[in-house]
């Protein structure tokens, strides 16, 4: 598992508006790596809403959002349009970046949906340098990360 200190594993996925987006192309700016399960359901789309209506904080603390998930590109791309995302967000279909982070329900929901390799809730936050200073790995897919400790941890890199 990551923790704080590890070089963040960069990774290169395609966003919902058909962008190549690589971790390591926001090398000087702090950036926020969130996964969430899937688009356009309850809990995930309260998570990405809180994020887009904090952008304003987000962008004094100069930190880049990234919001992935194992969703395809164009279901991404309905979702943002539907909810006005401002920041990408990224189809890990193939599943490489969540195991690279070890992010990854083994099953979803078991008994009642039984989904393999869906993303786990979870946050990072990974400095100007690439180094993880924040790490959020939510064992339930109805939590919501802790919004005020990543706040707390980007102020603590101005």
């Amino acid at each position: 598992m990551l923790k704080i200190g590890d070089v963040a594993p960069d990774f290169t996925l395609r966003s919902h508006d058909d962008q190549v987006i690589t971790l390591s192309a926001f090398k000087g700016k702090n950036v926020v790596v969130l996964f969430f399960p899937f688009a356009n359901t309850g809990v995930c789309t309260k998570e990405l809403c809180s994020f887009r209506d904090g952008m304003t904080v987000y962008n004094e603390l100069d930190a880049q959002v990234l919001a992935i998930s194992v969703d395809s590109p164009f279901s991404l791309k309905l979702w943002a349009e539907k909810n006005n995302f401002t920041f990408p967000l990224l189809s890990d279909f193939n599943k490489e970046v969540i195991e690279a982070y070890d992010t990854k329900f083994e099953v979803f929901v078991p008994g009642k949906f039984d989904y393999k390799g869906v993303a786990k809730r979870s946050a990072f936050v990974v400095d100007k340098n690439g180094i993880i200073q924040y790490v959020e790995v939510l064992p339930s897919a109805g939590d919501e990360p802790n919004y005020d400790a990543i706040k707390a941890t980007l102020e603590s890199l101005k």
